[in-house]
């Protein structure tokens, strides 16, 4: 398997709801880092996955909309507790909608709140 990544940092802010965690509850900054990564057995004629320029424009892309904002008031996390496992399949299926992948595989997205915390969502495509 072949496996090709590309990682963005933001900060973007949110609070949590639905349950008491203290200071989290409040609205806070996080310096997220991002890291999408896409994972198939074979390759394009030019020997990509998917040409890097492609993702990186769509990562552009997807991270400015979440990019200091306050989460809460997305449309994405509506009816959601914006916790690091929404955003990382938010993020993840906003990044399928912006390439065109193809053949068989996998695509992950990799989301840190802090150099000790992550979550993480992965998508197969292809059928």
């Amino acid at each position: 398997m072949y496996t090709v990544a590309v990682t963005r940092e933001f900060i973007a802010r949110h609070y949590l709801v639905g349950g008491d965690w203290g200071s989290e509850n409040q609205p806070h900054a996080h310096h997220y880092v991002l890291e999408f990564s896409i994972e198939a057995a074979t390759l394009d004629k030019h020997g990509y996955l998917v040409d890097i320029m492609d993702i990186e424009a769509a990562l552009n892309q997807v991270v400015s909309d979440y990019r200091d904002a306050l989460l809460n008031d997305k449309e994405a996390f509506s009816g959601l507790n914006p916790s690091l496992e929404h955003f990382s399949r938010i993020l993840c299926e906003s990044m399928m909608a912006q390439l065109a992948i193809p053949g068989r595989g996998a695509v992950q997205v990799k989301l840190w709140e802090n150099a000790q915390c992550w979550a993480a969502y992965r998508q197969a495509f292809g059928g």
